[in-house]
C-alpha cells in the first residue's frame, strides 16, 4: 500500500514560546504543539499527571440519582446484579464493579450475555434471569444505552437499572433510574471519551465522594481500568491519560493474581505499555466471550488463589489459541472474496460475508481488511439465523453514521465512530451493500482513501541518542490521540545488511552520510526491499528500545519507505 506522508506543521510561535519556558529542546517542543500543549502550565500537566485533577463525578449527568440508588439497595441489603458487555471492556467493568461492591454488599451477582444465543448489550432472557433471582437493581456496564424495549420490561417487572455506558445515544433514552453516559447530548460532563469501564469507575468515585469513605479502594482498581482503556481503543488524552498513567503504575508493580497469572503463561516480561496491554494480555481476555462465555475472563479477573488464577490464565491462553486459527483462516477467505469480485477496486467500501464464519472473530478481521485495503470494511456472518456482523473504519470517517443511513436493512446496530456492530434483516444483504457503499460514497472525502503516515519531524540520525528516547517515553502512555511520534529521515543508505525476512518483513540496517548508523525492523514491508537497494532513500519510523539478552540499544520500527523523490511528497 503506497500511502502519503503528511508532515505535522506546529505553531511556531507556541514552539518558541515552549523553548522559553521549558528550556527544553526543539523536538520535544514541536511534539507538545502537535498534542495542543502550549503553556507552562499544561505542559507540566501532561508530564506529571496527576490522580487529583479527576473531574468531580456528579458533574455527569444522573450522578445523583444512581448514587442514590446504590445507596439504598446497599442499606436495604437488596439483591444487584452487575451486567456487562462480553468484550475487555465489559468485563473488565464487571469486575472493577463487583470487586468494589463485595467490600460493601453481600448480595451480589454478575450476568454477561451469551454472544450467540444473546447477541449484544441488554437482553430479554437477562431480565428475565433478573426476576427469576429476585434481583431488584441491575447496574449495567459498557452497554444499555440504547436498551429502551428491555430496560422497560425491566421496570414493569419492579426491576430498577442504573446504566453506565459510553456509546452514542439514539433521541430517546431507556427509563432507568439512572443514565450515565457522557455523550448524552444533555450531559455536561468535561471528558467525553471515557470507556464503559471508565463511567462505572466515575460510579464509583462518586460514591466514595457521598459516603466520605478513603478514595484508596480506588487506586486497587487501576489495573483492570487501564486495560479497559486500552483494549477499547479510547483516546489517551485528558482523564484518560491520567487513569492509564497511574493504571500502568499498578498494572506494572502490584497487579492483582488474575493479570499476573495471564501474564506468566504469556511468558511477557515488565514494564507493560498501552500496546502491550492491546496486543497482549487483551486478546486473551477476550478469547472467552469470542468463543465461549466470557464469565470465564471475569472469574479470572476476580481470582485471589495464585493457583486458580494460574489454571483460569492457561485456559483463556488455550482460547485465544484457538482464535488466532480461526481469524488466520477466515482473513485469507474475506481477503480472497474481496480480489476476486472482478470490480472490488473500484469500490469505497468493503462487505463481506460467509455463512459459517466464526462470529466471535469477523471484527478482527474486518481491521485486517481495513490495514490491507484502507477502506471502511464490513464482516458478516450467520448467527441464529441472521446476518450479523463488525464493522470498521478508516482514519477521519464516521463508519456508524453511514451504516445509519442504511437503517431500514437493519434489526439492530449500535457502536461508534471506527466500530460498529450490525444485524441486517435476511432478505436485504444485497440492498444494504449496495447502500453502505451509496452512504459511503456520498460522504466520504477523496483524500480520506488515501493511507497516510503522519509524520512529527524529520531528523539527522546523529539526533537519536539515549537522551532523545528518555525525553519522549515520557510523553507516554501512548495511544489514540497521543500516538507515539513518527519521524522521517531523508537520504539513508544501506549499510549492507539489510534483508527480508519470513512473512514479508524487512529487516533494515541504515546509515545516514556519515552520521550514525541504526538497525530497524518494517513489519510487512518486505515488498519495498527493491527500493533499499537503491542509491538513497527515505524512511519513516518510530524510535524504540530493543532488549536483547540483557542490552538495550536503539532501534527503528520502520512505517514506510520511498524513493528519495517519493519521501519529497511531505508536506
Amino acid at each position: 500500500m503506497n500511502k502519503k506522508w503528511i508532515l505535522h506543521q506546529p505553531n511556531q510561535q507556541a514552539v518558541e514560546h515552549l523553548q522559553e519556558v521549558l528550556q527544553i529542546d526543539k523536538i520535544s517542543c514541536q511534539l507538545l504543539a502537535q498534542r495542543g500543549i502550549t503553556t507552562f502550565e499544561t505542559a507540566k500537566d501532561f508530564f506529571r499527571p496527576n490522580i487529583k485533577k479527576l473531574h468531580d463525578p456528579f458533574l455527569m449527568k444522573d450522578m445523583e440519582n444512581a448514587v442514590n440508588r446504590l445507596t439504598k439497595a446497599i442499606e436495604f441489603d437488596e439483591p444487584i446484579l452487575i451486567y456487562g458487555d462480553y468484550d475487555v471492556d465489559g468485563t473488565t467493568s464487571v469486575a472493577m464493579m463487583y470487586q468494589f461492591l463485595s467490600n460493601h454488599h453481600k448480595h451480589l451477582e454478575y450476568y454477561i450475555p451469551d454472544r450467540y444465543k444473546e447477541g449484544y448489550g441488554i437482553s430479554m432472557q437477562g431480565i428475565d434471569y433478573a426476576k427469576q433471582n429476585g434481583i431488584n437493581l441491575i447496574i449495567s456496564i459498557d452497554c444499555g444505552i440504547n436498551a429502551i424495549a428491555p430496560v422497560q420490561k425491566a421496570k414493569e417487572l419492579g426491576i430498577d437499572f442504573i446504566i453506565c455506558d459510553h456509546h452514542l445515544p439514539k433521541e430517546n433514552l431507556p427509563q432507568a433510574v439512572a443514565v450515565l453516559d457522557p455523550k448524552r447530548k444533555d450531559c455536561n460532563y468535561p471528558f467525553k471519551d471515557l470507556s464503559g469501564c471508565g463511567v462505572a469507575f466515575k460510579l464509583i468515585q462518586a460514591f466514595l465522594q457521598k459516603h466520605q469513605l478513603p478514595t484508596k479502594e480506588l487506586n486497587e482498581l487501576l489495573d483492570l481500568l487501564v486495560i479497559s482503556i486500552a483494549c477499547d481503543i479510547v483516546p489517551i488524552v485528558g482523564e484518560n491519560r491520567i487513569l492509564a498513567h497511574f493504571g500502568l503504575k499498578k498494572l506494572n508493580t502490584k497487579p492483582r493474581s488474575g493479570i499476573r497469572a495471564l501474564i506468566q503463561v504469556h511468558q511477557r516480561n515488565y514494564p507493560f505499555s498501552i500496546s502491550d496491554i492491546v496486543f497482549g494480555i487483551g486478546p486473551s481476555i477476550n478469547a472467552a466471550g469470542r468463543l465461549s462465555d466470557a464469565k470465564l475472563s471475569v472469574r479470572l479477573l476476580l481470582a485471589n488463589d495464585k493457583k486458580v488464577a494460574l489454571h483460569l490464565a492457561e485456559e483463556l491462553k488455550h482460547k485465544n489459541d484457538k482464535r488466532k486459527d480461526f481469524e488466520y483462516e477466515i482473513t485469507r477467505a474475506a481477503m480472497h472474496q474481496v480480489t476476486q469480485h472482478p470490480d472490488w477496486n473500484n469500490h469505497q467500501t468493503i462487505v463481506v460475508f460467509g455463512e459459517d464464519w466464526h462470529k466471535g472473530v469477523v471484527g478482527i478481521v474486518a481491521s485486517k481488511l481495513v490495514d490491507k485495503f484502507h477502506k471502511p470494511s464490513i464482516v458478516l456472518t450467520k448467527s441464529n439465523g441472521q446476518i450479523v456482523g463488525s464493522a470498521r473504519s478508516i482514519r477521519g470517517f464516521d463508519v456508524h453514521q453511514a451504516i445509519q443511513q442504511c437503517e431500514k436493512h437493519l434489526i439492530n446496530f449500535g457502536g461508534h465512530q471506527y466500530a460498529a456492530g450490525l444485524t441486517i434483516k435476511p432478505d436485504a444483504l444485497e440492498h444494504f451493500k449496495n447502500d453502505f457503499e451509496k452512504a459511503v460514497v456520498n460522504t466520504i472525502k477523496k483524500d480520506d482513501l488515501i493511507a497516510k503516515e503522519f509524520v512529527a519531524a524529520y531528523l539527522d540520525f546523529n539526533e537519536i541518542t539515549p537522551k532523545f528516547l528518555r525525553i519522549l517515553q515520557q510523553f507516554a502512555p501512548f495511544g489514540p490521540s497521543n500516538r507515539r511520534p513518527v519521524f522521517a529521515t531523508r537520504s539513508v543508505k544501506d549499510a549492507g545488511r539489510s534483508k527480508v525476512l519470513k512473512n514479508e518483513h524487512l529487516r533494515l540496517d541504515v546509515q545516514q552520510a556519515d552520521k550514525s548508523r541504526f538497525q530497524g525492523i518494517g513489519f510487512g514491508l518486505g515488498g519495498k526491499f527493491d527500493i533499499i537497494e537503491k542509491e538513497a532513500f527515505d524512511i519513516c519510523y518510530v524510535v524504540e528500545e530493543n532488549v536483547w539478552k540483557g542490552k538495550k540499544r536503539l532501534q527503528l520500527r520502520v512505517k514506510d519507505v520511498k524513493t528519495v523523490d517519493g519521501g519529497r511528497t511531505l508536506r
